[in-house]
């Protein structure tokens, strides 16, 4: 049987918006949508017209795309308004978008409390909004508001207004889980229930992740019958986000019924940068992705327990449900206190380093791993700082430079404002090919300070961390009392967007916050192929 086309929309330069703390420019808005047309998403919402400076501005120079289509978003002429006197709707329709998206209400409650107005009055709203879209020849999508709500209180009406969408000429009629509240199984049911009224292939889902199961939801709505998905990269949205639509993409690609079901028009290639779509809007954010995160997460792949392991090294499929590879990932295969031999010798392995599994190193490299994680180190999530105990272990880490003392001073003072302000500054002293070389640095607490001072001067070694900046820095106190052992975990990142994790652990906060910073200036001169110093110590 041919299988069904089902399109996807994506809604993050709107939805996603929504999202506290998050904040798009016209650029980060025109950047997202070409790597969301380049993936191979049939509908780009680009926001609403006249709701904010920002999206007016997108609209007015939209960016070129390829394949999808450009959609407006705004909502139905207001009550006591004829079409051609409403402002907002016509700011909407001013866009010239291909596609416009309106939101109107579907819930008798919502009618009644939100708008005030007559039931009837409400499906005129609808009606008359969604043909004048028609008229102007733009395809129109209805979203209807509150949808699933609305119908458990009241199927009647709530299915009037997507019928008076429909009729008025509406491409889709998009049914909203607007609070996030409806389960998988009703959804499946209700959707079985509206497909009788409206085909499916002029419906589409909504859905709000309230608990936890916008995915869920969206995917037992494309088993009952609709044919368009909505969702937002990495789930962002208002409250709990939104249906996720990179994890929705690959289970609709992927995954049974849906794989023979529908097809979404996303190639075998599109696939490969779903990962990369994904870290480039945490890197537009400038936040850490998430690493837990289904499918693209650093630690969707990951396998940490000695067992799991062995059994990955003989055939992945025995504790991978994908091959990475398929969705831009990669296999990661950590070591730890779970670890065995089989961990540490496929984590070398992807360091470029074979040694032989039967090499006395191996134990004595995983004995210290676990000696060390008993002490408070992390190496799961600071591979970078493993990477460099192994090379050192086997003779095949570059000797760079020596620290022979660093000091931290912290000041609180009254500046000649009178404003209270607390200074660190820093001194580092390092041997640099037989030179000894002392910088200074200053910040706003001491690890910037210290920061600053291993940077200033590293003599021939600073073109090589230019690019070298700090993402994040997290401390975990793992002792009680104020003599508590800390680990400081830093997290590093290049100009070529690459990032790593270092870890170090001390009683002294500082002089773990110092060890971890090294690690990161360290393979931040690995990974640049800087050469190993020369000259010998002066005496």
């Amino acid at each position: 049987m041919a299988r069904e086309r089902l399109y996807l929309f994506d809604t993050t330069l709107r939805d996603g918006a929504q999202t506290q703390g998050v904040d798009f420019s016209v650029e980060d808005k025109a950047t997202i949508a070409r790597a969301l047309d380049a993936l191979g998403i049939d509908y780009i919402e680009g926001g609403w017209p006249g709701a904010n400076p920002g999206d007016t501005a997108f609209f007015a120079d939209p960016p070129k795309l390829k394949r999808a289509t450009l959609t407006a978003f705004g909502m139905t002429k207001r009550p006591g308004r004829s079409v051609a006197n409403d402002p907002g709707l016509q700011e909407i329709l001013g866009a010239k978008t291909p596609a416009v998206c309106i939101v109107g209400k579907s819930s008798e409650f919502q009618v009644n409390v939100a708008l005030g107005i007559s039931l009837e009055e409400n499906r005129e709203l609808i009606s008359e909004s969604i043909a004048e879209i028609v008229r102007q020849g733009r395809e129109a999508m209805y979203d209807a508001e509150h949808f699933f709500d609305g119908y458990k209180a009241n199927p009647d009406y709530t299915l009037s207004c997507l019928k008076a969408a429909a009729d008025a000429g509406a491409r889709w009629v998009v049914l909203c889980d607007t609070n996030g509240g409806t389960l998988p199984d009703e959804v499946e049911r209700i959707v079985g229930e509206v497909v009788k009224h409206i085909p499916g292939a002029k419906l589409g889902i909504h859905c709000h992740n309230d608990t936890e199961n916008a995915v869920a939801n969206t995917l037992m709505a494309v088993k009952a019958g609709v044919r368009q998905v909505q969702g937002t990269l990495n789930g962002l949205g208002e409250r709990c986000g939104n249906a996720n639509i990179i994890s929705l993409i690959p289970s609709l690609v992927l995954k049974e019924p849906f794989r023979s079901l529908v097809d979404t028009g996303i190639t075998e290639e599109n696939l490969k940068h779903l990962t990369p779509v994904s870290r480039l809007l945490d890197e537009i954010l400038n936040r850490a992705p998430n690493r837990h995160q289904p499918y693209v997460g650093a630690a969707a792949f990951t396998h940490k327990g000695g067992l799991h392991v062995s059994a990955v090294e003989k055939d992945p499929r025995t504790y991978e449900h994908i091959a990475p590879e398929i969705v831009g990932n990669q296999r990661h295969l950590p070591v730890s206190n779970q670890a065995g031999r089989s961990n540490i010798i496929a984590q070398l392995r992807d360091f470029g380093l074979e040694i032989d599994p039967k090499d006395p190193k191996v134990d004595r490299l995983l004995e210290e791993v676990k000696e060390r994680e008993f002490d408070g180190f992390s190496y799961d999530t600071a591979l970078a700082s493993f990477e460099l105990m192994a090379r050192r272990r086997l003779g095949q880490l570059p000797k760079y430079f020596d620290v022979e003392s660093f000091r931290v001073q912290v000041e609180r003072r009254y500046n000649a404002k009178g404003q209270l302000l607390t200074v660190s500054d820093a001194v580092v002293k390092l041997l640099i090919d037989g030179e000894r070389i002392m910088s200074v640095g200053e910040g706003n607490g001491p690890v910037n300070a210290l920061d600053g001072a291993l940077r200033k001067d590293l003599g021939r070694y600073s073109q090589y961390i230019d690019g070298l900046r700090l993402a994040d820095f997290k401390v975990r106190i793992l002792t009680s009392g104020t003599e508590a052992v800390t680990r400081v975990l830093i997290e590093s990142i290049d100009e070529e967007n690459n990032r790593w994790f270092t870890v170090g652990v001390s009683p002294n906060i500082v002089d773990a916050s110092f060890a971890a910073l090294l690690d990161s200036i360290t393979y931040k001169l690995l990974r640049s192929g800087a050469p190993a110093g020369g000259k010998p110590a002066r005496s």
